[in-house]
């Protein structure tokens, strides 16, 4: 890899943290945050990167394992796609694909993505994010069915702790009870099941660890037991109301919830007995991160849409969409006439200049099949030894994704009680040794770059260990252990 640059930002000249943190509380309102809360503490000031790694603007050097925020998958400072944004800038900055018009760099990435995705995915539809994405999917099923001469199916089913965007659609679809105490979500027509987490609603009570043959036993049936919650939601609207259900493959800002095997083969049997659409949001999970092109090749089924962004470009440049499988694309082609929806930036040319790079980045330099066959086998090695702390109750990974559950008791898996916020307190000791990892409630995840070594893992290994260790000491120190 050839780094964009190493050296620090000329923005950045002659301000120094302080003043930064000022300007950013003066002006910048973060998302998912309180404003008050980090304007008294101070944002983290983040300069450059390059490769797996950040530094901030007092020079401490830390490990992104969270790829920014699920998306820099080709690692930091490729220079190949700088080039593309700036050959495309210097050629065509924008053009809109409204007035019958289109750009090559939109059409060579559709193309692209028809070959890198499964064969019945041969139409896409761009948006600017994740977030347009689903909004689109949720235009695009109601409109499918309309085509059809059933308007009567409306009802988009989705499950509890989903993640699937903060637009007023994309916050309805999703299951975040944080996100719908706010702007009176969801919308009308979006309901929701329960999560397929065996930890925490499959695992037999009181029982922390189990032999494998008998903990596969219990994921297997609570898989069956979670998708069977899909028909009996569909029974209860009725089928003839039912439009969709979307999913993410993994459940990503979740927590990182792998579910058992049996979940998205019984999903889909489901599906297609009452003939409603299937959507994997691949928004996380898509272009590499599961050890496959897409998370619903490994999970094993086969949707009628997928909602993409992060990945397609590595988040180098925003950019989003829906990937339309024949049996949608037949319809709305054939008969629908005018699909009344789009973007200003739908297809934008220099997000697809760059899209089109990063993804034949990722053939040339083979990272599905790097993450499928040597790192993500690498990364369960190194997991399967963390489950051993005396903090970690489950530890999952699938790919380049893992989750570790913070637990109080590891022998009967009582869990902390979650006003002590014990995932942040770990998060804490993650950002004071240069590990970026996330808390989830009281599950610590990663999602480093695909570019990742073997080398960089052990030293990843290291670092979470010595954060767990701080982690359970401090615990110790307040009485919570």
């Amino acid at each position: 890899m050839t780094a964009a640059t190493t050296e620090p930002s000329t923005l950045a000249a002659g301000r120094t943290t302080r003043d930064w943190q000022a300007a950013d509380a003066a002006h910048f309102l973060h998302p998912f945050t309180d404003f008050k809360s980090l304007a008294r503490k101070g944002s983290r000031i983040i300069t450059r990167a390059d490769n797996i790694y950040l530094w901030d603007s007092d020079g401490a050097r830390i490990l992104d394992a969270m790829s920014g925020l699920w998306c820099v998958n080709v690692g930091y400072g490729q220079q190949a796609l700088v080039d593309a944004a700036t050959a495309q800038l210097k050629q065509l900055p924008f053009y809109n694909a409204f007035f019958q018009t289109a750009t090559p760099p939109a059409i060579e990435l559709a193309e692209l993505l028809a070959e890198v995705t499964p064969p019945r995915f041969k139409h896409v539809f761009f948006s600017g994010s994740g977030s347009e994405g689903n909004d689109t999917v949720v235009r695009m099923v109601r409109r499918y069915w309309d085509v059809l001469g059933q308007p009567g199916r409306q009802v988009i089913i989705s499950r509890h702790n989903a993640y699937h965007g903060s637009t007023m659609a994309g916050a309805s679809l999703g299951g975040m009870s944080a996100m719908h105490a706010q702007g009176g979500l969801p919308i009308p027509g979006i309901t929701h099941i329960e999560q397929p987490f065996w930890y925490g609603l499959g695992r037999p009570e009181g029982v922390g660890t189990m032999d494998a043959a008998a903990e596969k036993a219990s994921r297997d049936a609570f898989g069956l037991q979670a998708a069977g919650w899909l028909e009996q939601r569909i029974l209860e609207i009725g089928p003839e109301k039912v439009a969709a259900f979307i999913g993410e493959p993994i459940q990503g800002a979740g927590g990182v919830i792998v579910p058992p095997d049996t979940y998205w083969p019984e999903i889909q049997r489901i599906c297609n007995r009452y003939g409603i659409l299937l959507v994997s949001d691949e928004v996380i999970c898509g272009f590499g991160r599961t050890g496959r092109w897409f998370g619903c090749e490994r999970m094993g089924f086969e949707p009628d849409l997928m909602t993409f962004a992060k990945g397609v470009t590595s988040g180098y440049i925003p950019l989003g969409g829906v990937m339309v499988g024949d049996r949608v694309a037949d319809v709305l082609i054939e008969r629908g006439g005018d699909f009344n929806h789009g973007y200003t930036y739908s297809g934008h040319p220099v997000a697809a200049a760059v899209a089109v790079a990063n993804i034949r980045l990722i053939q040339r330099e083979r990272l599905v099949e790097r993450v499928r066959d040597d790192t993500g086998p690498y990364l369960a090695k190194l997991y399967a030894e963390l489950k051993a702390h005396p903090l970690v109750g489950e530890a999952q990974t699938c790919g380049l994704m893992g989750a570790l559950q913070l637990v109080k008791d590891k022998a009967s898996g009582t869990l902390f009680d979650p006003s002590l916020e014990v995932g942040m307190v770990c998060r804490g000791h993650c950002f004071g040794n240069g590990l970026i990892m996330r808390a989830v409630g009281d599950r610590m995840i990663i999602a480093p770059p695909l570019v990742i070594t073997r080398a960089q893992i052990d030293e990843l290994g290291a670092l979470i260990r010595r954060c767990l260790d701080l982690t359970t000491a401090d615990l110790a120190s307040r009485g919570w252990l």
